[in-house]
């Protein structure tokens, strides 16, 4: 049963939700704020998906999706009164799957958990493929299993070539900022999470098979799957 962590101060929808995601056969509950949420997080299982707020009284739900995102391979939904672009790019920034405005039915609300929890690594229909992913740093594209390719910048090329090479151990934070930083540009903990979150996304939406990028509580990130640097051979057909 997916679990689903509800985080809303107003007390009658987060109640709704709740309610109705028990009806839908999910393992639902919720929180009020941030304390609780990151109470939560320490004491209970881990949620298959986050449904959060932005505006809660003790905390911004922007900066608590991104220490979610830092923490969990989770699901993050938000959903908030904030409906202008800013806020949507923002919240996609920090680490939003989807973002839905609060005049959204609940049935709109449930279709997207279930969607997003789809795509989730656990819950992948290739959950399990066998294969190699093979980066070719050259023309930076990323080549999954089944000969889908993914073209890369050239932060996304040194984000996982630098996985890669690491045969699988975590990058710590530090180091992966040290390499994907340049002359004019520094890289912290915000922007390294900013990458990452866009290059899932991107190879979900190209390859349609989980993101092979690993969140290490506490360290950094690593390459989940087998992987290696080089052109891709001849059966391996780009798509």
């Amino acid at each position: 049963m997916s679990r689903i962590l509800i985080v809303e101060d107003e007390d009658a929808l987060r109640g709704d939700l709740i309610d109705y995601m028990h009806l839908q056969g999910f393992d639902a509950a919720g929180v009020g704020t941030a304390g609780e949420l990151k109470k939560a997080l320490e004491v209970q299982a881990r949620p298959d998906v986050v449904i959060l707020d932005i505006t809660l009284p003790d905390g911004d739900g922007f900066h608590l999706a991104e220490m979610i995102r830092a923490r969990l391979d989770c699901g993050i939904i938000m959903l908030t009164a904030h409906g202008d672009t800013e806020s949507r790019v923002r919240g996609f920034d920090s680490g939003a799957d989807i973002y839905l405005v609060k005049h959204s039915s609940l049935r709109e609300i449930t279709a997207a958990v279930h969607s997003l929890l789809r795509r989730l690594p656990q819950n992948q229909a290739h959950e399990g493929q066998t294969g190699t992913w093979v980066l070719d740093t050259v023309s930076w594209t990323l080549l999954s299993p089944d000969g889908s390719s993914v073209k890369l910048t050239a932060t996304e090329n040194s984000f996982i070539g630098a996985l890669i090479e690491n045969s699988g151990t975590p990058r710590s934070r530090e180091e992966l900022a040290r390499i994907l930083s340049r002359r004019q540009t520094q890289f912290d903990n915000r922007h390294l999470d900013a990458v990452v979150s866009r290059l899932r996304r991107k190879i979900l939406d190209q390859t349609d098979i989980a993101p092979p990028i690993k969140s290490v509580y506490g360290v950094g990130y690593s390459f989940s799957a087998a992987g290696k640097i080089g052109s891709p051979q001849p059966g391996e057909a780009r798509v």
